[in-house]
């Protein structure tokens, strides 16, 4: 490949036909690994005459790596043709293989390793220190046996990994139930529940049946046979799959020299090493446990006006009671609030504020080829530049990823190509429950930070690339404009037209701070979990996740489930699912900057959109979050929020 690939004008990526998508993405994995080998080529034929050409030829490999990772990636998960999702595992494997074979080349290594930093600017001498941090991470410096073992062990990583990824994805449950146990679902949720020839109504694990059953179904054995259900996906293929999984990252860390695999994987990352993991999570328990305490007991009292036996409450019955609390001592009653929050209303009123806020515009690709007849296609543009093209898939269907995430198809590189990025989630086409509204701000905020940080010099600091730990803070703060009255009456409009009552929003961020200390204290038993998971190598997981739980959550185990085997960020996030919480942290004190008078305010929002998402990964996150906040970020707006 030549580098006069970065002089060219990017533009978008254009994706094939149905009947061609397989034989597409086959030829984009070929050719984007075709360019990597090639420049591994001329580094090893020292065709490079300078630090920064080496650099260059290496950036461009990555950049054709990269691109065959996306979109493998991607269709894997969400292309309807299963053969394409067979493609795309296949093409993540020999990405991952390729990968694993480069970073234990010695022979490339030594010529990073030869190359001279101060020829380089600061941003090319950075690129430079953390290729070689790469290559001793991966063992490049171990002996012929030891690097053959990792080489192993990376490849079979990947094959476990995607294996305990498709029977989340493919392992949904349902449930059939008669229609009459269905009282207190909405109406709107019943019409598009219609009765089988069996005479019963089948409910699925996807989130737009298993939360409204789980928040509004009066019936308490369909909430817990919804229950079992959900927190069995997975289960029992998943289990050896995650105990493999453990056991083989411990492995990889011990033979490229740290202790733990916790410790290995917190090296790259904010939080610096493994042993910080707990401490931290203990100082959120500590922090949370006096308002949770406080909260599960009116959780308690509620659940025993009507089992007044009941010593202590589960997943069964706490969102049911949470509703019915908050719309009890609140005033806030769900399924109203969801008359407001139309999703085609919600999606247009998502890109107004994103637009509002950071200066954007999207415009509709019509014409654009889309993999499902549900996905949209928009251009963003900023001051008249085309910045990159978002598509957004926001419906479930059969055989597609079942959470929210943003996916890449490809990073934005200065001259070379423009970002382009999905957003993935299953939220119903009718009316959103609140959560979906936040979750949906929340998720296209990784978008607008891929698509904003996607004019780099150096892919590899292009779009969501700071440190694992930080990357959910961008998202984290825009989820506080889908809870401002003024934001939301600008979309948020019942069938007649009338916009939310800003009294309603008062009384729903009330009752939304209404167990945020029992929540922060499951989300430490999810942490708990990603790190001792990895750092104990339970033979039980079962045993294990029990035992956490105890510690951890204000709530009992359900008995017979295994959440574990659906976990899927024991996979994607390993030992850091700590982090969400480590960027809440950061995310609670960078909100402290904006009024919330105005939040759209242009001199704060620019100014956050120019130095915190806009560099990607050019510096280290704790400095972009000095510069924006003029001082270091703190525990302080998180701990007060907790505590209100």
């Amino acid at each position: 490949m030549s580098d006069q690939l970065h002089a060219q004008s990017p533009t978008p990526l254009t994706l094939p036909a149905a009947d061609d998508f397989a034989a597409w993405l086959d030829r984009r994995c070929a050719d984007g690994l075709a360019s990597t080998r090639d420049a591994v080529r001329r580094l090893k034929a020292g065709e490079a005459s300078t630090a920064e050409q080496a650099l260059r030829i290496w950036d461009t490999g990555m950049i054709g790596m990269a691109n065959a990772a996306a979109v493998g990636s991607l269709f894997s998960e969400v292309h309807p043709d299963e053969a394409v999702r067979d493609r795309g595992d296949a093409a993540v494997q020999e990405v991952q293989k390729l990968g694993t074979e480069l970073q234990l080349d010695r022979e490339l290594y030594d010529v990073f390793a030869a190359l001279d930093a101060a020829e380089l600017d600061p941003e090319a001498a950075r690129l430079l220190d953390k290729t070689l941090l790469d290559f001793r991470r991966s063992g490049v410096d171990r002996d012929d046996a030891t690097r053959a073992r990792i080489k192993e062990i990376n490849e079979q990583l990947t094959l476990v990994g995607q294996e305990f990824g498709k029977n989340i994805r493919d392992g949904k449950r349902t449930i059939s139930v008669a229609p009459a146990r269905l009282a207190g679902l909405p109406q709107d949720w019943l019409d598009a529940h219609p009765v089988g020839d069996d005479g019963l109504v089948t409910l699925t694990t996807d989130y737009p049946d298993a939360i409204p059953v789980r928040t509004f179904c009066h019936d308490r054995d369909v909430r817990r046979e919804m229950v079992n259900a959900f927190l069995n996906v997975g289960w029992p293929a998943n289990e050896p799959l995650l105990r493999e999984l453990f056991e083989l990252r411990e492995e990889l860390a011990r033979l490229v020299g740290y202790d733990t695999w916790a410790d290995y994987d917190a090296g790259v990352k904010m939080i610096g090493k493994g042993v910080a993991i707990p401490e931290f999570i203990d100082r959120i328990t500590e922090a949370a446990t006096e308002p949770a305490e406080r909260d599960r007991d009116i959780l308690l009292a509620r659940l025993r006006l009507d089992h007044p036996g009941a010593e202590a409450i589960d997943g069964v019955d706490v969102v049911y009671y949470e509703e019915l609390v908050r719309k009890e001592q609140y005033d806030v009653d769900a399924q109203v609030v969801r008359t407001y929050f139309d999703f085609s209303r919600v999606r247009a009123g998502l890109l107004e504020v994103t637009s509002r806020l950071f200066d954007l515009t999207y415009t509709p690709v019509d014409d654009a080829v889309v993999w499902h007849p549900d996905v949209t296609a928009y251009d963003v543009t900023l001051g008249g530049e085309t910045l990159g093209r978002i598509y957004l898939d926001l419906h479930p269907r059969e055989n597609k990823y079942n959470h929210a995430a943003q996916f890449t198809i490809t990073d934005g590189v200065a001259g070379h190509q423009q970002p382009e990025g999905v957003l993935v989630c299953n939220f119903p086409k009718g009316l959103m429950e609140h959560d979906d509204v936040v979750t949906l701000f929340h998720e296209f905020g990784h978008l607008v930070h891929h698509i904003l940080a996607g004019r780099a010099t150096w892919s590899r600091f292009a779009g969501v690339a700071t440190e694992w730990d930080f990357v959910e803070a961008p998202s984290q703060l825009l989820e506080e404009w889908a809870w401002d009255a003024g934001v939301l009456q600008t979309f948020a409009k019942n069938a007649e037209g009338e916009p939310i009552p800003a009294d309603l929003v008062a009384a729903m961020r009330r009752a939304d701070d209404f167990g945020k200390g029992y929540m922060a204290r499951t989300q430490m038993f999810y942490a708990a979990m990603s790190y001792w998971f990895h750092t104990d190598l339970p033979d039980d997981l079962t045993e294990a996740t029990v035992s956490l739980q105890d510690r951890y959550s204000m709530f009992r185990y359900v008995e017979d489930t295994h959440m574990f085997s659906g976990f899927g960020h024991l996979d994607g996030y390993s030992s850091g699912y700590y982090t969400y919480m480590w960027s809440l942290v950061i995310a609670k004190d960078l909100f402290s900057a904006f009024d919330p008078d105005d939040l759209f305010a242009p001199e704060v929002a620019h100014r956050y959109r120019d130095l915190i998402l806009a560099p990607g990964g050019t510096r280290d996150a704790a400095d972009l979050v000095q510069d924006f906040l003029g001082r270091p970020y703190t525990f302080d707006a998180y701990g007060e929020w907790l505590a209100r």
